[in-house]
């Protein structure tokens, strides 16, 4: 301990010394000033803006060479790579009208380079994005990422799916930290709230060399609301109205900056009734109730940044069961429901050094999970406890500038069933591994590869539950799994203005508690699930191609994938009833998934306010028996026409959006499924930035299911009851900065 704080002092008063500065006046092509220009730094955690004549200021920045990006909307994003060595610097830029998006720095990628740098494709979709959508819940939202769907039970309940894989095999981060509350099952959503959220990034295949067990299939990375700017303060407020659940989401939020220290601080409260089929019935008990709360805090020296986090979330979800009962406007869940709480703590540390880094992750997640067969005690209650951290060493690069990172990433977990029934038993699980990865970047050319090593342990406790006169035996396991994954990926320009990106990748997913030990009810599914104490890990190798061709006023893109995944572990009927549902046994395969997403976006010159989008999301799961996956997306066609308009002095970065989805017909059935029919969806979605006298604020309509279609999603688990999905859902939306 004694070292530990010496090198603390040390590195304190090394943070001292060094500190730069960076100044310039940044204007457009037409040398006018541009007012409120983002200047910021990923490696330092921080930066500022420009004035009111485009001047600006980055004050505290350490020797070594330091990325700065320079950020306006509407016009091209600028990154300047500079080297600091004890001295002030100038430098004056002009920034260029953008077109297309802006190329955002990628978080959840090793080397948090710019996405036109990145070796492996991913998908990023912002905050803003999320709101125009007018979705009830974040899963929900973040489907308007090609390739991206969600399984969901009513409104409320969603769990997100990455080409065709879903439950433990998509990894969920949020805060830095992976996100653990009993994600197998069913019968709850992803357990965060949409506000506070900075952007959502999406890794399509294997990261396990990243992110360990359950990186199989993806990861959904959330970033977190942003500090605001130094010395800059700012109070905010979001109301969303849902007309088909008569839902209201009221979120408000405040931000405080100095130099060294910034505090952001969110509290969110979400109410719905049961949502409405296109009939104008309701689906008994699919209401639900949230509340959320968000905080951190953050210090930045020189060479040394911390950030901690702080999230609950309290829900309250119904379990439909009877389909259409009572017609209600309630928004308290009647029984069965469940009752989920949700604490995240997180406390990253970046330590910069002259040509190095340390990165520090440490994460505790407390989860209580209740459910409620009646409106006294909980039939159902557990406690799951996890302790997580990551090491990375950003090593000084090498051979004229490869990159390299060394890790140790690991987790504890303990689960505690408190109640009379039980789901899974009382539960330990340690993760242990070592990883490295490296990139070497050369003109428009990249290459990264990494290998890694896992190891887990798990331990579980013996139960005997007499449930009704029938014992249900939990025998004790005490079970280690290792796996060793690598990746290797290509990013190459072929032709002018084309990218080219070839991934190949493996993965792997130890079996959950849920596959191992499962002996009863779960209601979210309507099963009796029995566990299978034998599975080994699931196992998989992936290639990736990824072609974009992008012109200031034309994009194209086409993403293919094979998936391979030996011991594929899934469901199948026994044909027995038990506790009177129908029974289930794990049991696993191996099978393959391929596919992929090809599209275009087109904003034809000289009508700069016009953009044409479409794409095409396709995937095929099978059983090497030639048996199709369960829980496989249907084929979809997404059209999108957007307007972009300005009404000088009251209404700026307007917006029309005519949407329509066409979703094939899936056939392609597994043993328990039926097949859906294909339908027609339509939404409209408009709005902008308006100002009223001095009042500015944000506001916005979408209308969802325009023509209040009937149809039935292939992953709603509520289909197989007949019951149809939500009819025409008009969201209004309003936001006030202040």
């Amino acid at each position: 301990m004694k070292h530990i704080l010496s090198s603390l002092l040390l590195l304190g008063a090394i943070t001292l010394q060094a500190q730069n500065s960076l100044s310039g006046k940044i204007t457009d092509t037409n040398n006018n000033p541009l007012i409120g220009v983002e200047i910021f730094s990923t490696k330092l955690h921080r930066g500022t803006t420009s004035d009111i004549d485009g001047n600006y200021l980055f004050k505290n920045i350490p020797n070594g060479t330091i990325h700065i990006r320079f950020v306006y909307l509407g016009y091209k994003e600028m990154v300047k790579t500079i080297y600091f060595n004890s001295e002030n610097q100038l430098l004056n830029l002009q920034l260029e009208e953008s077109v297309f998006t802006i190329d955002e720095v990628i978080i959840s990628t090793p080397f948090n380079k710019l996405q036109s740098e990145n070796v492996m494709k991913v998908e990023r979709i912002t905050a803003a994005s999320l709101r125009k959508t007018g979705a009830t819940t974040l899963s929900e939202g973040i489907t308007a990422i090609s390739g991206v769907s969600q399984i969901s039970t009513g409104a409320s309940i969603g769990k997100p799916v990455i080409r065709g894989l879903s439950g433990n095999r998509v990894l969920v981060y949020t805060q830095g930290v992976r996100l653990e509350n009993q994600q197998f099952g069913g019968e709850h959503g992803l357990g965060l709230n949409d506000q506070g959220v900075e952007s959502v990034e999406v890794i399509k295949g294997p990261a396990s060399l990243l992110y360990g067990s359950d990186a199989l299939g993806g990861v959904i990375y959330v970033n977190p609301e942003k500090f605001s700017l130094n010395n800059e303060h700012q109070f905010s407020f979001n109301q969303r109205f849902f007309s088909n659940t008569l839902g209201s989401s009221s979120s408000i939020g405040y931000k405080i900056a100095s130099d060294s220290w910034k505090l952001t601080t969110r509290a969110t409260s979400n109410f719905y009734s049961d949502y409405k089929v296109p009939n104008g019935q309701r689906i008994t008990n699919t209401r639900f109730r949230e509340n959320d709360f968000k905080i951190g805090i953050g210090y930045n020296a020189s060479q040394f940044s911390s950030v901690f986090r702080y999230n609950f979330n309290h829900s309250l979800l119904g379990i439909p069961e009877t389909g259409i009962g009572e017609q209600t406007t309630s928004t308290l869940p009647e029984a069965p429901y469940q009752k989920i709480y949700n604490h995240i703590f997180s406390l990253h540390n970046h330590f910069l050094f002259k040509t190095s880094k340390i990165e520090t992750n440490l994460g505790y997640i407390y989860n209580e999970r209740n459910e409620f067969e009646e409106q006294t005690n909980p039939s159902l209650k557990m406690k799951l406890k996890t302790f997580s951290y990551t090491f990375k060493y950003h090593l000084p690069k090498f051979l004229n500038g490869i990159e390299s990172i060394v890790g140790l990433q690991g987790m504890h977990q303990t689960n505690k069933n408190l109640a009379e029934e039980l789901l899974i038993p009382n539960a330990k699980i340690n993760d242990i591994a070592v990883f490295t990865t490296v990139n070497y970047q050369w003109r428009t050319s990249s290459i990264q590869a990494g290998v890694r090593l896992d190891t887990r342990d798990l331990k579980t406790e013996k139960h005997e539950i007499n449930h009704d006169g029938e014992i249900h035996l939990f025998n004790p396991l005490d079970n280690n799994y290792t796996s060793f994954t690598a990746s290797l990926g290509y990013k190459f320009e072929p032709f002018r203005n084309m990218t080219a990106r070839v991934n190949a990748a493996s993965g792997f997913r130890a079996p959950n508690l849920a596959e191992l030990t499962s002996n009863g009810v779960h209601h979210g599914t309507n099963r009796f699930e029995v566990g299978n104490s034998n599975l080994s890990n699931e196992k998989n190798i992936q290639l990736d191609i990824s072609l974009e061709y992008k012109t200031e006023h034309l994009e194209l893109f086409g993403n293919g994938f094979y998936n391979h995944l030996s011991n594929y572990i899934y469901l199948t009927p026994t044909g027995a009833i038990e506790d009177g549902t129908p029974v289930y046994n794990y049991t696993q395969h191996n099978a393959r998934l391929f596919g992929g997403e090809v599209g275009f976006h087109l904003h034809p010159h000289p009508i700069d306010w016009l953009h044409l989008e479409s794409s095409l999301e396709m995937v095929i799961g099978k059983l090497d028996s030639g048996m199709y996956l369960p829980l496989i997306p249907a084929h979809i066609v997404k059209n999108k026409l957007r307007t972009e308009f300005e009404f000088k002095n009251w209404l700026s970065n307007g917006y029309l959006t005519l949407a329509i989805h066409s979703v094939f017909k899936q056939s392609n059935t597994s043993l328990f499924e039926t097949k859906t029919n294909g339908y027609n969806l339509v939404h409209l979605r408009f709005g902008g930035d308006m100002r009223i006298k001095k009042t500015n604020f944000t506001a916005s309509i979408s209308i969802n299911n325009l023509l209040n279609t009937s149809y039935s999603n292939h992953l709603s688990r509520l289909k197989s009851e007949n019951i149809l999905n939500p009819g025409r859902n008009i969201v209004a939306a309003i936001n006030f900065n202040l």
